[in-house]
Parts: structure tokens; C-alpha cells; sequence
């Protein structure tokens, strides 16, 4: 087995390709439900990765939900390709509990609309994994180490590849960071949405805030001072970090409070939570910190 009996150790080959053995969480779990979308928004790192594999990626799996019009259950796929229209194949990497249709070591090909999660072993590290992190967090803190232990994975914060647009708030907040390493003014400017952090800016100072023309004036003074911030203090530097969206709140279906985890070189970390705002075209960020 290579790599993986030195990474895993003596764990069985069924463990291996089942790192969520036995462990189950309900699907409208919150935690579950945003391990999902945030597996199929960055599908596309997968995909590309499996294709022209990095020599420090030594591991390739993808969970896909399966129903047999009886059950649902989602499991692992070991050794997946994908064909040119995209279908998925893999072989059925741990023992159903639940559906009848499929059976372990059974190659399979399904719809990449099923896909639920998926998971790169990167030099060790876990990429991806969603899931498997949902259910860590879950369980207290003092616990988690012998979870990783359990399952066999180093777990860290890892690094999350959502496309770098406006189509997600993650994705937003990279845009604006891309425009802070290319030092670009105008192109920050565009990624923030200054009426909408001004219309919370007051909110949180009065519940009640009189008229437009305020929110238009506070909505001013932000861009301004965003811009003199930039020309007095420089820009933020984000090149050369490693960076994590591990939670995300809805406050409205148009607000969202994201967090973000930005690890630098020498292992350092910080922690910092963005509001973000959907409009007619897409989200931008309003960098509100609680």
C-alpha cells in the first residue's frame, strides 16, 4: 500500500478507505448541510487535481450519495475518474449499512450531482473532507485528537479552493483579497458594496435610522475612508497564505457572516469574520467585524 500503511499505520485496508466508518450524522445537520455545498463549490480543485495529480497528493476519494428507493446512504468511492461528460466511477470503498444496491469493492458509475463530499491526502495534510470535519466538530474539544486518531487523518484547518468570483461569499472575499496582492484600487473597490455596510453600520447604532440621505452620506464616508486606509496604511498582503472558510452564518438570505482563517508560512494564524451581501450581481464584501 505505499504511502498510505506508512500514514495509516496498521489500520486495515477497509478502515483506510472508510475513514467514516460507523460514524453517522443526520443530513439536515447544519454543519452537515454546509460540508456539502462546500464540497460541491470546490469540486472544481478535485477534479483538475485528479487530472494532473501534484506530486505531494497521494490520495484521491469522493463520497456520493446513493438511494436505492428504499434507503439513502453516502459512501466513499476509492480510485475515482471521471469520463467526458463528466459521469463519476469509483469503487464502493466502504460497506453499505443502509442501501442494497451497490456492495463494497463494486465499481459503480453515477450522476456528479450526487456527489456529497470528497477528500485529497496533500503531504498528509486532509483536503477537502468536509464531512469528516463536520462530524469532528461536532464532538467537544478535549475529544477530537482521538477522533483523528480513530480515523486515521492529520486534520487541520486545510485550505479551501472556492472559485475566486462573485457567485459565492467566500469567493467574493478572495476577489477583494486578489485585488489587495495586485495593490489595485479600483478593482477592491468593486468587490465591496458600500450602501449595504453602511445600512448595516447603521442599523447597529440605531434600530431606526431616518431617510436615505444618511445612508447615502455614511455609505460615502466608508468608500472614502476605505480608499485613504489603502493610500496611507498600503495594502493587506494575502500571497503567501493559506486560507479557511470553516463556518459561515446566515443572518438573512441575502447576509452572511463568513469566517475566515488565514494560516501564514511560519504556522501562524488569525481569525477574521466578514459580512458579505448578495445583490442583482452576486456577493460582495461589506467588512463588518463583529
Amino acid at each position: 500500500m505505499g504511502f498510505l500503511s506508512k500514514f495509516f499505520g496498521k489500520r486495515s485496508k477497509a478502515d483506510l478507505e472508510n475513514p467514516m466508518q460507523g460514524l453517522h450524522i443526520a443530513e439536515d445537520d447544519e454543519r452537515m448541510s454546509w460540508a456539502i455545498e462546500k464540497a460541491i463549490a470546490t469540486l472544481h480543485y478535485f477534479q483538475n487535481s485528479l487530472l494532473e495529480p501534484e506530486p505531494v497528493q497521494q490520495y484521491f476519494s469522493v463520497k456520493v450519495l446513493i438511494d436505492d428507493g428504499v434507503h439513502r446512504e453516502h459512501l466513499w468511492l476509492t480510485s475515482p475518474s471521471f469520463d467526458d461528460e463528466g459521469n463519476l466511477y469509483g469503487i464502493v470503498g466502504n460497506k453499505p449499512v443502509y442501501v442494497n444496491s451497490v456492495t463494497m469493492n463494486q465499481k459503480i458509475g453515477i450522476d456528479p450531482c450526487f456527489i456529497s463530499d470528497w477528500m485529497i491526502i496533500e503531504d498528509g495534510r486532509l483536503i477537502g473532507g468536509y464531512t469528516i470535519r463536520a462530524v469532528r466538530e461536532g464532538k467537544p474539544v478535549h475529544e477530537r485528537a482521538e477522533f483523528d486518531r480513530q480515523v486515521g487523518l492529520y486534520i487541520d484547518e486545510g485550505i479551501d479552493y472556492f472559485v475566486h468570483d462573485f457567485s459565492t461569499p467566500e469567493g467574493a472575499i478572495l476577489c477583494l483579497e486578489d485585488a489587495y496582492d495586485e495593490h489595485n484600487i479600483e478593482k477592491a473597490i468593486a468587490c465591496k458594496n458600500f450602501i449595504e455596510e453602511a445600512r448595516l453600520l447603521l442599523m447597529k447604532m440605531n434600530d431606526i435610522y431616518n431617510g436615505n440621505d444618511i445612508l447615502l452620506t455614511t455609505a460615502d464616508i466608508l468608500r472614502t475612508s476605505f480608499i485613504r486606509s489603502l493610500e496611507k496604511d498600503g495594502f493587506p498582503v494575502f500571497s503567501d497564505l493559506r486560507r479557511a472558510f470553516p463556518y459561515r452564518k446566515k443572518i438573512t438570505d441575502r447576509l452572511y457572516l463568513i469566517t475566515e482563517v488565514c494560516i501564514f508560512p511560519d504556522g501562524g494564524k488569525s481569525t477574521q469574520q466578514i459580512y458579505t451581501f448578495k445583490g442583482e450581481d452576486g456577493w460582495r464584501v461589506l467588512n463588518v467585524i463583529e
